[in-house]
């Protein structure tokens, strides 16, 4: 097999039998990342603009440990608590991104871990 797992302290230990990301034939599948804080390994406080802001830096310092960036992202998924939170969380994500966007979807589910309000996951080149 050629699969390299990825690790930062920049961003959440895995809540459970996962890695935060693993790199297989050039591309790296992160997993999905919720508001946890890397250093408190807890949730921030500030609603869905808080939560959302630390999932994008979580995700980014996942991607930057792969070699990868946000510019090389494929595709993401995002997953809401609530549907009424897209309009935020859209504004908020697409300040990562430049004009190249990568594919996406969006879905409400009924709960997330630790109760959070968003999760996201990606996947990109390295």
């Amino acid at each position: 097999m050629n699969h390299t797992f990825i690790h930062t302290d920049k961003a959440p230990e895995a809540i459970g039998p996962y890695s935060q990301a693993v790199i297989h034939n050039g591309l790296l599948y992160c997993s999905g990342q919720i508001a946890l804080h890397p250093d408190t390994m807890q949730i921030v406080d500030g609603g869905i603009d808080a939560q959302t802001v630390r999932v994008m830096e979580n995700l980014s310092a996942v991607l930057l440990e792969a070699g990868s960036s946000f510019g090389k992202v494929l595709k993401c998924s995002i997953f809401l608590a609530n549907m009424d939170d897209f309009s935020t969380v859209n504004e908020i994500y697409g300040h990562y991104f430049d004009k190249n966007l990568p594919a996406r979807e969006t879905v409400a589910v009924k709960t997330l871990p630790k109760n959070v309000l968003v999760e996201i996951s990606c996947i990109a080149y390295i």
